[in-house]
């Protein structure tokens, strides 16, 4: 061990919590071990010594790795290995990069890297929240310019009470999954499910999480830094020359004021295209190697303009005011062969989102650090470029698509019917269409509409609205907007998406390019959008006003039952061959449950699906005296009797005097194989099941 080791304790929501410093990873500009029970995570940081050439924004690089034998579990796959990281794994370095980020100087181009690696996981201690204070630790200690620390916590709800980092049991009973970071003065990054919660119940949750942060920074800065910190190095950042800056800004100031004095998006874009190329070809000879440097300068003079319309004058670029809502249009049921489907538009965004119904069976199966073994409810997004009329090749969903669709499903998951309710795998698509901001809630929104067409009992129509931020640095005013759109999401200080139903919310999710936010900020964003909320919800239900009552006939219908597990042995026969005979006579799809559980679908037909469960249930249970069947004769003794499948590898005997009230000589004279009959048990003796023929149907 280096003589550079330290090691550090504070409490977070009663558990103690571990640093080691000095250990591991010596060469990272900053390291450190998080420990926290029977949980680890190391966490690096490092930070390229020179700018990447050309780079316009920060190059900032997040990962967090799931190691498989921090759970004692081998890979799955053929290389035995972890490959690409999972969506939990992708969310979680979104939520760690994300208050981070904003506390790193401005003009800083070098790249820097962030990894937090799960070692050990005791499922009572998520690793994640470790994993974001870790990250904090590392950048506070490192040579890397950063306005940290920060601290990170998750919040529930559990019996009315709040709970920081709640363990399993806990989880499973909260109404709130809240992921908060900020600094000691701020929250910086909000991330949460909710079952329908109120305004005032979630605040408060965010609240008493931000007690707790204090503490945790206050720990780092206090304790840690002091003992094992670096000095900060000195770095040349980018900025825009003051004496070009003021030259662009006398130029072009007067010209941009034209430009943006239009509420017509295409009108406006083209005239600051204008006025951009007229500034560079001004400018052209007195500053030749200053391009970059010149459109910066517009970009920050365009920044100023907007902001101070929408703050002095409650004016927004398309003409709004401060709590208006895009004009909005709806379609239900757009696609006949589809189980469900719609279109969403909100101004210049529109989503088309598609349901499709399965069997159980068909849910996703999951390779992660949680207990969570498979997701019976699947929400996916996607970007195309058509979207914002950007020739780009389709690609795999990337993090923002991921972290998208994931909120979309956060919102969504408290409204679904359980699986006794409803026994289906359900899975949601959105595919936008176009794209000018906020397109994650037109998701959500168009979602609750396919699933009200495709005949999901959803508990209630879930909505969400995104707001936006402007705030004066020097005075703390602030103006909170509506419904942003993509210029003033990429202008303003904040994207606060909140969706949910008539009752509550369901989803929140916050993003600030600032400081962090107050407490009345939060207050006003979050009533603003319940008033929104409540007017988009409106807009849907006169377009979808109830589900559906029945499923599309393109669905599969599933019925769902129960048999003693102990029979599933004989359901399934030796090598499958009995409940392979069945799917093969019935033309079903049928899962059976270790509980017993059985679940029958179909297409079109439900006799067969009825058929299927009653040979199903024959097999199951054992016969009773009085019983009957519809059967088919099997076997014939001539002098003796007629053999009949009542199930799968179970027969009965029709003895040759309970075939007709005359007297025989031979079976034959009544019964051939193959004949289709209704009989009923008379007899269950230690030699088999005695039947008398009550019918006979077909030859």
């Amino acid at each position: 061990m280096t003589n550079s080791y330290k090691e550090f304790k504070m409490t977070v929501g009663g558990r103690e919590v571990v640093v080691e410093t000095g250990k591991y990873a010596e060469q990272a500009n900053g390291a450190c071990l998080i420990r926290c029970g029977e949980t680890a995570v190391m966490v690096t940081v490092c930070m390229s010594p020179a700018p990447r050439d050309g780079m316009d924004f920060f190059p900032l690089q997040v990962d967090y790795e799931e190691k498989m034998y921090s759970i004692g579990r081998i890979p799955g796959g053929f290389k035995k290995r972890e490959g690409r990281a999972s969506d939990k794994a992708i969310l979680t370095s979104r939520l760690i990069d994300r208050p981070l980020r904003p506390l790193f100087p401005k003009g800083l181009f070098n790249d820097v890297v962030v990894i937090a690696q799960a070692l050990s996981v005791e499922p009572d201690i998520q690793p994640e929240p470790l994993a974001m204070i870790g990250s904090s630790i590392a950048l506070a200690i490192s040579d890397i310019p950063w306005a940290g620390p920060t601290g990170s916590v998750v919040v529930g709800l559990v019996d009315g009470k709040y709970v920081i980092n709640p363990d399993l049991a806990e989880r499973e009973k909260s109404l709130i999954h809240l992921n908060l970071a900020g600094t000691k003065d701020a929250i910086l990054m909000i991330e949460a499910g909710a079952d329908e919660v109120t305004n005032d119940e979630m605040v408060n949750a965010i609240i008493f999480g931000q007690e707790e942060i204090k503490k945790i920074c206050e720990f780092i800065e206090s304790e840690i830094v002091p003992a094992v910190g670096k000095p900060k190095k000195e770095i040349e950042l980018y900025h825009v020359p003051e004496e070009l800056d003021k030259a662009v800004r006398d130029f072009a100031s007067a010209k941009l004021d034209a430009a943006l004095d239009t509420f017509d998006r295409a009108v406006r874009q083209a005239g600051q295209d204008a006025v951009e190329k007229e500034t560079l070809e001004h400018f052209k000879d007195i500053y030749p190697e200053n391009v970059r440097e010149i459109k910066d300068s517009l970009y920050y003079l365009t920044k100023e303009k907007v902001r101070a319309k929408i703050f002095d004058k409650g004016i927004r670029p398309d003409g709004r005011g401060l709590k208006d809502i895009r004009p909005i249009w709806c379609e239900g049921h757009v696609l006949p062969r589809v189980h469900g489907s719609a279109v969403f538009t909100r101004g210049q965004t529109q989503t088309l989102t598609t349901c499709t119904l399965g069997m159980l069976s068909e849910a996703q199966k999951l390779e992660g650090l949680d207990e969570e073994t498979e997701k019976r409810y699947m929400h996916q997004y996607n970007f195309p470029g058509y979207s914002t009329g950007e020739s780009k090749a389709l690609r795999s969903p990337g993090r923002r698509e991921i972290g998208h669709g994931a909120l979309a499903e956060r919102a969504l998951v408290p409204v679904i019917p359980s699986e006794e309710e409803f026994p289906y795998t359900i899975r949601v698509v959105n595919d936008i269409m176009s794209s000018n901001g906020s397109s994650s809630m037109a998701s959500v929104c168009g979602s609750t509409m396919a699933l009200m067409d495709a005949g999901v009992p959803i508990k209630a129509p879930v909505a969400g609205i995104a707001m936006g931020l402007i705030k004066n640095q020097e005075t703390g005013e602030f103006r909170v907007m509506s419904d942003i759109q993509g210029l003033e999401d990429f202008l303003g200080d904040m994207d606060f998406k909140v969706a949910g139903t008539e009752k509550g919310i369901t989803a929140i999710q916050m993003d600030i390019k600032i400081k962090g936010i107050s407490e009345e900020i939060m207050h006003t964003a979050i009533n603003q959008a319940n008033e929104g909320r409540k007017f988009i919800l409106g807009k849907m239900l006169e377009v979808v006003p109830e589900v559906r009552p029945e499923l599309s006939k393109y669905a599969p219908r599933i019925i769902s039952f129960s048999i003693d597990p102990a029979k599933i042995g004989d359901v399934v026969g030796k090598q499958g061959k009995v409940i392979n005979k069945i799917i093969e006579e019935t033309g079903v799809r049928i899962d059976i449950d270790d509980d017993g559980t059985v679940n029958i679908a179909g297409v079109g037909d439900s006799a067969q699906i009825e058929r299927a469960k009653a040979i199903i249930l024959s097999i199951a249970r054992d016969p009773e005296v009085g019983d009957m069947f519809i059967s088919e004769v099997v076997r014939i003794l001539p002098k003796t009797g007629a053999f009949c499948e009542l199930a799968p590898g179970k027969d009965g005997m029709i003895h040759i005097s309970k075939m007709s009230e005359k007297r025989i000589n031979s079976v034959e004279e009544v019964l051939q194989i193959g004949d289709k009959v209704k009989v009923e048990i008379i007899k269950i003796g230690e030699k088999g099941i005695d039947l008398k023929l009550l019918e006979k149907i077909s030859d």
